[in-house]
């Protein structure tokens, strides 16, 4: 049983949370977007590029030796936080985006996909987790597929969408819109009977909850710092150590490679081969201070305290007449995105008169918009609540979305 954590000691380590917006008290509910940063994290970082900021893997003087040690033992504390069975299955990147497009592309040169071949995807995915496998497609034409949705924001798993010509199986572990959680194992199992890999987009679920990358059975999964307490800039890919020396490199350039000649050239190993170029090194740091910070408050307390907060907002709004939540209407299996819409009040209206009683949602397609044509919606108000976020938060989400009604009728 998880311990709970004091809130309110929490939100003392976040400084923007003292804000007014429009003189009213920040209600910051946009955390799938971007969370904020703890001091620990800022610290953190300031730290190292005060006292020990160097280019790393390329000198012996003693602050580039420093940045190194810093720099790998950050890549030592997200293998931890995940689950990894060793560091060399974690590959920095600037954002999950880029983790999601060295995996199409890596696997793409690695599968050889060609007509007949078929990529299963899913319809709730993010952009950043479909736009890279249809550019895929169109390169090599292999097949695209995907597995539909349920009118309760589920995935429908009855259809053939895997089967065996699939090569590569990419899905969301938690949807950005819906806040379905997804069964990972379930779906990794599916896509091993018939030889396919899967890859997983976690960047809504490695913040929110424990998450053990080997333990789901995957073969590549991917997240991002900036939702993770951590700064922009940063991104992780892990993979399996023998699945990412298989794969060809994405970038070229330094640290990458192994002999250089005029005649051509050969490719460190992972997770070398995937980080050309001068790494992000002081994002790295800051990431890993981030792991460590909810590592001490405890994932399962952190799953505990945004179900709750989930559980409250879902039955306040169900409460509401005229206010429809797209996806699920439970707490069971989902995250603590939310997605609603007003009756008569379009979604952008919504978040700008929210905005007015200091409230942040975010709004529009999400970067899913598949998912909005599904449900016949143009757009959503999204709330995602986080660990910084108390129950007078939902509490005063619910009253203003009850005025914006009044201000709109």
């Amino acid at each position: 049983m998880s311990t709970p954590f004091d809130v309110e000691a929490v939100r003392k380590d976040f400084p923007v949370l003292s804000r007014e917006v429009n003189g009213h008290a920040l209600v910051y509910l946009d955390s799938a977007s971007s969370s904020h940063k703890p001091r620990q994290v800022l610290e953190a970082e300031r730290r190292f590029v005060e006292e020990h900021y160097s280019n790393v893997h390329r000198g012996v003087h003693t602050l580039s030796q420093e940045a190194t040690d810093a720099y790998e033992a950050a890549r030592a504390t997200v293998a931890r936080f995940i689950g990894a069975s060793s560091d060399r299955e974690v590959v920095f990147t600037k954002n999950v985006t880029e983790s999601l497009n060295l995996a199409a592309h890596s696997l793409g040169g690695l599968l050889q996909l060609g007509p007949g071949d078929e990529v299963c995807v899913t319809e709730m995915e993010h952009h950043s987790n479909l736009v890279p496998w249809q550019m895929l497609c169109e390169r090599t034409g292999a097949t695209l597929r995907w597995f539909g949705l349920t009118d309760d924001g589920r995935l429908d798993l009855s259809t053939d969408a895997v089967n065996e010509r699939t090569k590569v199986l990419a899905f969301t572990h938690v949807s950005n819109l819906l806040g379905t959680e997804n069964p990972v194992a379930e779906l990794a199992a599916r896509a091993r009977a018939v030889g396919a890999l899967t890859v997983v987009d976690g960047a809504q679920a490695v913040p929110h909850q424990p998450v053990s990358v080997t333990d789901l059975g995957v073969d590549l999964y991917a997240f991002t710092g900036h939702k993770l307490l951590a700064p922009t800039g940063v991104g992780v890919l892990w993979g399996r150590a023998d699945l990412l020396d298989a794969m060809p490199p994405f970038l070229g350039g330094g640290s990458m490679i192994e002999v250089v000649r005029m005649s051509g050239s050969t490719y460190a190993k992972a997770p070398e081969r995937f980080e050309a170029g001068t790494p992000v090194v002081s994002q790295a740091i800051a990431l890993a201070a981030a792991c460590d910070y909810l590592a001490d408050l405890g994932l399962d307390a952190v799953a505990a305290h945004e179900q709750a907060l989930t559980g409250r907002l879902l039955s306040g709004l169900a409460a509401l007449p005229g206010v429809r939540v797209v996806g699920p209407a439970t707490t069971e299996l989902r995250g603590s995105a939310v997605s609603f819409v007003v009756d008569g009040v379009h979604p952008h209206d919504v978040g700008q008169s929210l905005d007015e009683l200091g409230i942040a949602v975010r709004v529009g397609h999400h970067c899913a918009a598949p998912v909005c044509q599904r449900y016949g919606v143009p757009a959503t108000a999204r709330a995602s609540s986080y660990l910084y976020n108390t129950e007078d938060e939902i509490d005063a989400l619910l009253e203003g979305i009850q005025k914006v009604q009044a201000f709109w009728r």
